[in-house]
């Protein structure tokens, strides 16, 4: 017909490439992380909820907005290119230290537990030195990678680092949070060591970073009564030493296969901070060693695939940034079990995934979907290298 337009053609559309291996073995290691978590956190809950709020269920009720938030997150970061976060970075890191300075301004900052670090109001409050973690990462990773050729030369590599990574500390210990200010620091060394800093100044960085580490836990009495009882939990059972003690109980109570789930009795009351800090003692206790060793054996499975995201990242940013977030969730989990079964002093760190938190869950799930993203990208690029290799195009060919 006359004057008739030409029918378009319809759009192509472009199959998205298939997600690798460590992509979705990644992803559902830290969907049964979470759910432990969720389990975990109503049963540690229950005896607490119950006692502040009439219901059992208010701090599951609360886990389960934040784990929303965190699915929401890593939804959106496992699909947001890895390299667009270096665009970002001094926004990032200028908003963070922005929000470090707010927390200590009375009216602002809450406190809780004798430290300012929360910001907001009832239920919908935030823990800036989570988001800090994340962005001194980005910061790291970005400045060492543009600057891999000068890695000899500290005035620019090490010096800014170690500059930023200082004001960081100084505004974390003013709340104070130690524990954070420890994981940051693990943070930055894995950024170093991976891209390549002489073993010598590392070397000096871990010294002085670890007598400074030392200086400021003895420096206040709390943080030394600590670390004393550490050292001896048995001295003082019914003050310093009473949390770790009866973390102890709980654990040894658990046996081979735990008393069962729900059926704790450390979190009536005996063990403090049951759904936080101490939630991986409710584990043992509930579920026992076999419980406790999957839960440990789930954070090893996260480090090999960590790795694994890392050394196949197509550049050198995504390769700071997944060894970075790698240790920073291992750094932070070795902390918390080390502390609930006595081999470490009690800093306060949440268990990763697993412990009642929002800040603390939502940053974590939303730095395991850059993590994601950047194994995608790795697999999309041993992709390209195979198809381009002879052998790869003659299978093709076939």
């Amino acid at each position: 017909m006359k004057g008739a337009r030409p029918a378009r053609r319809p759009r192509r559309q472009v199959p998205r490439p298939p997600k690798p291996t460590t992509w979705y073995a990644l992803a559902g290691l830290v969907a049964v992380l979470v759910v432990v978590g969720l389990v975990m956190v109503l049963s540690a809950s229950s005896v607490q909820a119950e006692r502040d709020s009439g219901s059992t269920w208010t701090y599951f009720l609360k886990q389960s907005m934040w784990t929303a938030l965190g699915c929401a997150a890593i939804a959106v970061t496992s699909r947001f290119d890895y390299r667009r976060w270096r665009a970002l970075v001094p926004v990032l890191l200028a908003g963070s230290m922005f929000l470090l300075v707010l927390v200590l301004v009375p009216g602002f900052g809450i406190q809780v537990n004798g430290a300012r670090s929360w910001l907001g109001r009832g239920a919908l409050r935030v823990q800036p030195s989570e988001l800090v973690k994340l962005t001194l990462l980005l910061f790291c990773a970005d400045l060492l990678a543009k600057r891999a050729h000068l890695m000899d030369d500290p005035r620019v590599t090490l010096n800014p680092v170690l500059a930023v990574s200082g004001i960081t500390v100084f505004l974390m210990m003013l709340q104070p949070d130690l524990g954070s200010t420890m994981v940051m620091g693990v943070i930055v060394f894995a950024v170093l060591f991976v891209a390549g800093m002489p073993l010598g100044r590392l070397a000096g960085v871990f010294t002085l970073s670890g007598a400074g580490a030392t200086v400021l836990a003895l420096s206040e009495t709390y943080r030394r009564n600590r670390l004393l009882a550490f050292l001896h939990p048995s001295r003082d059972p019914g003050n310093t030493g009473y949390q770790i003690n009866q973390s102890l109980m709980g654990i040894a109570s658990g046996g081979l296969f735990g008393v069962g789930l729900g059926n704790s009795k450390a979190k009536w009351g005996f063990l403090p901070n049951a759904h936080t800090d101490f939630i991986f003692a409710i584990i043992a206790e509930e579920l026992g060693l076999v419980g406790a060793l999957l839960v440990i054996a789930l954070f090893v499975g996260f480090a090999i695939l960590g790795v694994k995201a890392a050394l196949d990242a197509p550049d050198r940013f995504g390769c700071y940034v997944a060894a970075g977030i790698t240790a920073w969730i291992l750094a932070q989990a070795f902390v918390n079990i080390g502390g609930v079964v006595g081999v470490l002093p009690i800093t306060g760190l949440t268990l990763p995934f697993i412990s009642f938190g929002g800040s603390s869950l939502v940053v974590t799930m939303a730095s395991t979907g850059i993590l994601l993203n950047i194994a995608a990208a790795g697999g999309a690029t041993r992709r390209r290298q195979a198809a381009n290799h002879p052998a790869g195009r003659a299978l093709a060919s076939h």
